[in-house]
């Protein structure tokens, strides 16, 4: 009896597992073949069908060889209580094409529960009878397709490597991506596949292979380097072996490797429009810009805090805090900042937060002029300017202040009758010879004119440091130049934490910000502005040649490690090579 109820209840499961999921009938078969070579058309429903049902549709152009050949299956899981099943039927029909050309084999129809289901159809590419291994130019294609030909600098660009094919294939050599000179990309995860699409009016079976994100990084014509690959044909030839309808035989596979590549692409990136507001710095996209402050009333020598926080869709990664102004008696300390960024086909999505940490010294009544953020809006092809509008902030007297009593003089009181007469004649003061010095003048001396070179001599030396240290703290290059390395390390010492978290995300992220703002530091370039020929050509100019390579190639191990599923293990190795690529820098570029 208990087996009888479990039975009713599996097959109670069933058929609610049916009637909720979605029935689907669809049709299998190849998509390239030769006159009169035996193909399996197989038709699939993940349904039981009513009996008698099934009807296939007429073949034409192709010969009737074997079948039906009905098959079925069926798999019950259960996860955590809860059960799940699936069944397939199958209707396999062996045919031969008649002659050469392109052919749509016909939806087939059966009946579930009453209702009637209509298959796809699907098209065959017939060619000459099968002399031998032969594979078309057109079979396998390497393509890297771009959302866009023509952006502004810094609009994101998609670029997604596919390799579309009419043949089964295998993977011989992957690509080895281009440098994307003039860019900076940024790898994204991507759906493999494979997907059916419609190239020249022909039906391929398409991989994507990778994906990047693209920021341009400069105005011109860009251009993106050929890709390379080489792919391996399956492909179906006569043998001396018979030949079985339903289990195959009579055809043995051959390997046929093909070199694959795309063409070389270019890119036209376009300036800003002329007339951008000095708060404009580079942002495209859509964004929105909302602040809080942390008091609007406060003490004298109390801080507070101006939180900005910018959200949106674009090239969020390189939004920089904007500038704000405070009255002379407020002190503004270091930024600080806060994003949650997600890499997607339209660019960085997510916000980024910037906190303004100040301490107001002086009591009053002050007005903070407004805070703005413009960007360019790629829709409206204009720019929009985000403001926080003026802020007040009234400064209270600082309670906590001590205040020192005021020092008070005493002066003792004379009394007349306390003074007494010592005498009533002045006494006589006896003299005494003359008084002379022993020791010789200081004055004109020659000792007196020796400490007075010194001193002028001590005096020009430190008047020259002094000038040589203003001199070049008001050279911003040299200044910058000089902390590169400082900043570096910093940067580093980040990501060696990241490293033994082993979160490889923030690691990479660290090192390739480290490497390009030192870069940016060390030859006064902007970072939106560098890129791998300009830091080859800074390194090349001092004579840096092997250092430039080799700086260069950990900036593209961390770019590729970022989504690689060995980055972790790369770490350690990646370190290294970027510390010491900075350590050698500046030992040769002084």
């Amino acid at each position: 009896m208990r087996r009888v109820l479990l039975l009713l209840v599996a097959m109670l499961t069933v058929v609610s597992v049916r009637a909720a999921g979605k029935i689907l009938f669809t049709v299998e078969a190849p998509m390239i073949a030769a006159v009169g070579q035996p193909i399996r058309v197989e038709y699939k429903i993940n349904a039981k069908p009513d009996n008698g049902t099934f009807e296939a549709p007429q073949f034409e152009n192709f010969d009737y060889i074997a079948g039906p050949s009905t098959s079925q299956s069926s798999s019950t899981s259960v996860v955590n209580g809860k059960a799940t099943s699936s069944v397939s039927y199958g209707y396999t029909y062996v045919v031969s094409p008649q002659k050469e050309g392109t052919f749509t084999i016909g939806a087939a129809s059966v009946s579930v529960g009453g209702t009637k289901h209509t298959s796809n159809t699907t098209v065959i590419e017939v060619r000459g009878e099968a002399q031998g291994a032969t594979v078309n130019k057109e079979d396998l294609l390497l393509r890297l397709e771009l959302s866009k030909k023509s952006a502004y600098k810094g609009e994101p660009i998609s670029a997604t490597l596919k390799l579309c094919t009419r043949v089964n294939f295998a993977v011989q050599e992957y690509p080895k991506m281009p440098a994307f000179n003039g860019f900076w990309s940024q790898q994204l995860k991507v759906d493999q596949g494979p997907f059916r699409e419609t190239i020249n009016n022909k039906a391929y079976d398409v991989y994507n292979i990778t994906e990047y994100i693209l920021y341009p990084q400069q105005g011109g014509e860009l251009v993106i380097e050929p890709i390379e690959m080489t792919a391996v044909a399956l492909v179906q030839v006569e043998s001396d072996k018979g030949y079985n309808p339903f289990y195959g035989g009579g055809y043995e596979t051959l390997q046929i490797p093909r070199k694959l590549k795309t063409p070389e692409i270019k890119i036209k990136v376009k300036e800003f429009p002329a007339g951008a507001p000095a708060s404009f710095a580079g942002a495209v996209g859509r964004y929105t810009m909302s602040h809080e402050l942390s008091s609007t009333e406060l003490s004298a020598n109390a801080s507070a805090t101006l939180q900005l926080t910018i959200s949106g869709v674009g090239n969020l990664n390189f939004v920089s805090a904007p500038t704000l102004s405070l009255p002379a008696s407020f002190e503004l300390y270091d930024i600080k900042n806060e994003e949650k960024l997600q890499n997607t086909a339209s660019g960085s999505k997510g916000y980024r937060r910037f906190d303004y940490p100040f301490i107001v010294r002086a009591e009053g009544e002050y007005e903070i002029a407004p805070v703005e953020f413009t960007y360019f809006d790629l829709d409206k092809q204009k720019y929009e300017t985000l403001s926080t509008g003026p802020l007040k902030i009234v400064v209270t007297p600082d309670k906590g202040a001590v205040v020192q009593p005021q020092a008070t003089i005493t002066t003792p009181t004379v009394k007349r009758e306390d003074v007494q007469q010592l005498a009533e004649d002045i006494r006589y003061i006896k003299q005494t010879t003359a008084l002379r010095s022993v020791v010789a003048p200081l004055v004109l001396s020659s000792t007196y004119w020796t400490m007075i070179l010194i001193l002028l001599l001590i005096a020009v030396i430190v008047y020259m440091m002094v000038r040589k240290r203003i001199r070049d703290n008001s050279d911003e290059v040299l200044v910058k130049g000089r902390r590169a390395n400082r900043v570096a390390v910093k940067r580093f010492r980040v990501a060696a934490k990241y490293m033994g978290e082993e979160n490889s995300g923030a690691f990479y992220k660290e090192m390739l910000s480290g490497l390009w703002g030192y870069m940016s530091d060390k030859f006064n370039i902007p970072v939106a502005d560098l890129k791998r020929e300009v830091v080859r050509e800074e390194l090349q100019k001092r004579g840096a040649v092997a250092e430039a390579e080799a700086v260069i190639a950990v900036i593209a191990r961390c770019e590729e490690a970022q989504y690689s599923p060995v980055a972790s293990s790369e770490m350690k190795s990646i370190y290294d090579e970027g510390v010491e690529a900075v350590s050698k820098i500046e030992k040769v570029a002084k």
